[in-house]
């Protein structure tokens, strides 16, 4: 999936727009523009992955940013994961089979484990488990509801149903910019084989050399890039 350590850039989008939230709180979105001028701008800054998000998707249980996601997908030519409102096998086939090359599952594999192998039986590694967790416990629908899971634990289990990737976001400090915590990474990467993408709390460069250190395969950054804290070129030169 990855063969060498990657930078994603985030286009987490509410109401047809680039918005990065802090703490996954709604209200708390901060807008950036129009998805495909992100998208593209990503691109040309050598970006290899693009992360996508509807965050209404995620909040309202149904994807509600479609147009936009598909603007973005006929508009680059590129590897991409897609997340938010993804809620049966059948819409994440669809995706899949339109291009996406993964797609992202919270909620639904939480409510339905099974449905991780069901979608990875006809699109093999094509599945990235979104493992979200608040004061150390796996939470979804927008990291409204807790779950009772351990991270790892959770990451283990899905690993077994042959999820590709386990993408494991540290809510307490996402969209802070305050700097990443290593732990929870290096806990959920000792528990599986396949590779775990890390995201929330990346402020410098050095925060994603952390994390590459911690293990993980790849990292998601948003916030950190719209804002300027660092350039895309910066963050993966500091990891080659």
């Amino acid at each position: 999936m990855f063969p060498e350590f990657a930078v994603i850039p985030a286009v987490d989008m509410q109401d047809g727009q680039v918005v990065q939230l802090v703490g996954g709180e709604r209200g708390t979105g901060k807008r950036y523009g129009e998805p495909v001028a992100a998208a593209r701008r990503w691109i040309e800054a050598g970006a290899t992955t693009l992360h996508l998000v509807d965050l209404d998707g995620a909040f309202e249980g149904e994807r509600a940013n479609a147009d936009a996601i598909d603007a973005v997908l006929d508009a680059v030519d590129t590897d991409v994961q897609l997340g938010g409102g993804i809620r049966t096998a059948e819409d994440a086939i669809d995706l899949l089979d339109r291009g996406v090359d993964r797609v992202i599952l919270g909620t639904a594999a939480v409510e339905n484990p099974d449905i991780v192998a069901e979608i990875s039986e006809e699109h093999p590694e094509s599945v990235l488990v979104s493992l979200d967790a608040k004061d150390g416990e796996v939470v979804v629908s927008g990291w409204t509801e807790g779950t009772g899971l351990d991270p790892a634990e959770a990451a283990s289990r899905y690993a077994e149903l042959g999820a590709g990737g386990i993408l494991f976001t540290d809510v307490d400090v996402e969209g802070q910019l305050e700097g990443v915590r290593t732990e929870p990474v290096r806990r959920v990467v000792d528990a599986v084989e396949i590779p775990v993408i890390a995201s929330g709390g990346v402020a410098t460069v050095e925060d994603v050399r952390a994390l590459r250190d911690a293990g993980a395969a790849a990292v998601v950054v948003g916030s950190a890039l719209y804002e300027g804290a660092f350039t895309l070129e910066e963050a993966m030169a500091a990891v080659e």
